[in-house]
């Protein structure tokens, strides 16, 4: 089973930056990724999706999973109740995997003009090793959703959330 981690970053460069990270800490063994798409905001307001190259050798989980999930979180507050029922579908699925309304809610609102968020999908980590290899970017991020245990996920968000 695979964890989802969403992080949201004031600017629009710190996302990448993990992302690289992360991908760095990977070939130390200390983490393996199935995916990890960083998605920007520029100043005109449009959301762009940056997918990674081959993260794994297995192969990423694909632009329709991560289509689909920055669609709702992006696009779900702009279509509102147009979309009736297809949405409410779409909805019902993403919360299966843990992705709920508040969460979709709170990662929008976030997420304004000239900012970044990243959102991985992690198989396996040595949690400690991992937030010491993320110590750089203490206080510049806010975790949203992961689906980790209580204990690690306090442990990211005072990693990347505290100075």
């Amino acid at each position: 089973m695979s964890n989802l981690i969403v992080v949201c970053f004031d600017d629009p460069t710190t996302a990448f930056e993990v992302r690289t990270a992360l991908a760095k800490m990977q070939t130390e063994y200390l983490l393996e990724m199935e995916d990890a798409v960083v998605v920007t905001k520029d100043d005109a307001g449009k959301v762009q999706l940056h997918q990674a190259v081959n993260l794994t050798a297995a192969g990423a989980v694909g632009g329709g999973f991560w289509g689909t999930l920055i669609g709702m979180v992006f696009l779900n507050p702009l279509i509102g109740m147009a979309a009736g029922a297809g949405l409410g579908a779409l909805s019902g699925k993403l919360t299966d995997i843990g992705i709920n309304d508040k969460m979709i809610k709170d990662v929008s609102a976030s997420f304004t003009n000239g900012t970044s968020a990243l959102f991985v999908l992690v198989r396996r980590a040595s949690g400690d090793k991992v937030l010491e290899g993320l110590s750089q970017f203490a206080g510049k991020g806010h975790v949203f959703q992961t689906s980790l245990n209580k204990t690690d996920e306090a442990a990211l968000r005072a990693a990347l959330e505290q100075e």
